[in-house]
């Protein structure tokens, strides 16, 4: 009697998914049952790991709460925007973020500074990073609802935890004392512990009059701008240039 349909529970039994439906697909092909083993084995355990990374990425990219799917190897299919391709493929390898270092991507309204955050996000995700997206008028709000319902606690652990944060349109939206004093707290411990990906239209050097203080503003832009990569993007707002091309194919 074949020991196929049991093999297959046990795997299944114990949550080896993508090895059992692996291990079935070899016992349906004769030509696999010449192959040594050790091989066959090796080709099972690479089924289920390359599906265990699959999953965690899912995983990642989905409590990210990234706003659009990204990827820097579209960067080529889109418009130059004046990137320096040798850093952005520096920067690619997420090393920044393993020495917890920041990055900065500066540029006009529509002109792709989200897409790419996110983009350098998703590449994290995919090197096994976690990473948590935050539009910054969002977070000041969540703020404001922490110090009313008492979950501010909490806000303060989720903002803390993640590899790398991103904190998209840094200048919008009205900061208040106490959103001042969580950025302050947030970026003096991830100084230590992980990266900050904050993206603007504004230029640094506005950056200290979003605050209410200019004490924590010191404080805050001491620990992520000193320690920043900073990308500068040009051109026309991508918003602008799909309504002409559409206008153009009416």
């Amino acid at each position: 009697m074949s020991s196929q349909p049991q093999n297959t529970i046990q795997l299944r039994d114990l949550k080896l998914q993508a090895m059992a439906e692996a291990y079935e697909l070899q016992s349906q092909q004769p030509k696999l049952q010449n192959i040594a083993f050790d091989d066959r084995l090796g080709m099972l355990l690479e089924a289920e790991s390359a599906s265990r990374r699959s999953r965690k990425l899912n995983r990642l990219i989905k409590s990210a709460n990234f706003p659009e799917a990204a990827s820097l190897e579209d960067l080529d299919g889109r418009a130059a925007r004046g990137l320096d391709k040798t850093l952005v493929a520096a920067l690619s390898t997420c090393s920044w973020i393993s020495r917890h270092q920041n990055l900065i991507i500066l540029g006009a309204t529509g002109v792709g500074k989200t897409w790419l955050g996110s983009a350098f996000g998703q590449q994290a995700c995919r090197l096994a990073m976690s990473v948590a997206f935050h539009r910054v008028s969002d977070l000041y709000s969540a703020v404001v609802e922490g110090q009313l319902d008492g979950s501010l606690p909490s806000l303060k652990e989720q903002l803390y935890k993640p590899a790398l944060l991103i904190l998209d349109d840094f200048g919008m939206g009205e900061m208040t004392p106490a959103a001042a004093q969580v950025l302050l707290d947030v970026v003096d411990r991830r100084s230590r512990t992980g990266s900050v990906l904050i993206t603007s239209q504004y230029p640094v050097e506005q950056w200290h009059g979003f605050f209410p203080d200019p004490t924590i503003a010191d404080a805050v832009l001491d620990r992520v701008v000193h320690q920043a990569y900073k990308i500068q993007l040009k051109g026309e707002s991508m918003r602008k240039l799909r309504g002409k091309k559409s206008l153009a194919e009416v």
